[in-house]
């Protein structure tokens, strides 16, 4: 699928605003990609869609869950991280994407996950630098990308979960397992 055939159909599904971050995330993925030796096509496509069922409401995304038999347990925690699978789902059936790779990319961009693949990290660094984020500690996720990529992932992980925690709400395990993954293999 063409450029601007995706981002025709992502910007029917999404505000004017989240259209303008989702220009974002595809610039800096190729950005990423091309500086990391990711597929360049594959992150421009996960990019453009990784926001696709952002705006969907919270009972569809919830039935995909349940009937996608996605980890029941995702239901417990911040109904944010709901599109991310659901709109991997989604982005299937109603768009046509069928790349496993770039679904996968959109499945885990908010959590992350164990052993994550480089499109994968492409994808949610992207997501969380883009030019259009402001916020404690996104400048410094900024420098670190441009120098190497699992130390970037590192602290964009790190600040997500001490954001959570100062808020006293629960971390879903697949970020701390994203963490620990990327610790321990920076260890090796």
């Amino acid at each position: 699928m063409e450029r601007e055939e995706a981002l025709k159909i992502v910007k029917e599904q999404l505000t004017d605003h989240r259209y303008q971050h989702t220009l974002g995330v595809m610039e800096t993925a190729i950005a990423l990609a091309k500086q990391y030796g990711a597929d360049e096509k594959k992150a421009e496509a996960a990019a453009i869609f990784h926001d696709y069922a952002k705006f969907r409401p919270k009972d569809e995304l919830k039935q995909i869950i349940l009937s996608q038999k996605f980890p029941q347990n995702l239901l417990e925690y911040n109904s944010e991280l709901w599109h991310a699978p659901a709109g991997a789902y989604l982005v299937e059936m109603e768009a046509g994407i069928k790349d496993k790779e770039v679904l996968e990319a959109i499945r885990y961009h908010t959590s992350g996950r164990s052993g994550m693949t480089l499109l994968e990290k492409v994808i949610y660094l992207a997501d969380y630098i883009e030019p259009g984020r402001h916020f404690p500690g996104v400048d410094e996720v900024r420098a670190l990308a441009k120098v190497d990529l699992d130390t970037a992932l590192i602290q964009a992980v790190k600040n997500t979960i001490l954001f959570l925690l100062k808020k006293n709400q629960p971390v879903y395990p697949d970020s701390f397992q994203t963490y620990n993954d990327l610790v321990m293999r920076q260890e090796d």
